[in-house]
């Protein structure tokens, strides 16, 4: 297996990273049925908890700081 995150037996190691990436593409919402099942197989769905929390609160602050920079123009 050509992953970084690979252990011996073929089994991939949940991480951080790839919870992030699954969320992403959740946000777009664009992502394949099999991509879906395939994510859903390797991630901790703590770190996708995580991941999700995180995303959300950038995208918050995104748009207020957004929000306030039009309205001080």
């Amino acid at each position: 297996m050509s992953e970084a995150n690979a252990v011996p037996g073929n089994v991939v190691r949940p991480s951080l990273l790839r919870s992030l990436k699954t969320v992403a593409w959740s946000f777009i919402g664009i992502r394949s049925r099999a991509g879906f099942e395939e994510d859903a197989a390797k991630v901790n769905p703590l770190h996708v908890l995580l991941a999700g929390v995180i995303s959300v609160l950038v995208l918050v602050v995104s748009l207020i700081g957004l929000a306030t920079w039009v309205v001080g123009k």
